[in-house]
């Protein structure tokens, strides 16, 4: 019986490049440390626009893995995974191209009921098709 474990496969992968990194002097707490050092790291992940910030300790590198940790813990990020996770399942490579035809193909108007308030204050189809006409 095959586990769980060997089932798993790759769909993609994020690497460093998909993210930017800056760092800062963080100030606050730690004495001259804090204003000497940029130990302060904001982490964005650039397709989703997903940022967090770690200034907490008192080194750069720990600050990093607090800032990952934060930024892929944000409602953002696991948004953008769970959408970017989804296209890869169904085999379609630039989702953001897809994801705007799809919007497209449904925001056509014959895909659209759009009523309006006729004379009696109640919403009908044919209110909005007699302003039309006017």
């Amino acid at each position: 019986m095959e586990s769980a474990e060997s089932k798993k496969q790759l769909l993609f992968s994020i690497t460093r490049k998909d993210f930017r990194v800056d760092t800062f002097r963080s100030g606050g707490k730690g004495g001259q440390n804090q204003n000497k050092v940029e130990s302060g790291v904001r982490i964005t992940h650039l397709e989703s626009g997903a940022v967090a910030e770690s200034r907490e300790e008192r080194d750069q590198i720990r600050n990093k893995e607090r800032a990952f940790q934060k930024l892929i813990n944000t409602s953002k990020f696991k948004a953008w995974h769970k959408v970017k996770t989804s296209f890869m399942l169904q085999g379609i490579q630039d989702g953001e191209v897809e994801l705007e035809r799809r919007v497209n193909e449904a925001m056509k108007l014959e895909n659209l009921k759009v009523e309006g308030k006729d004379e009696n204050g109640r919403w009908s189809k044919e209110a909005v098709e007699e302003n039309e006409r006017e």
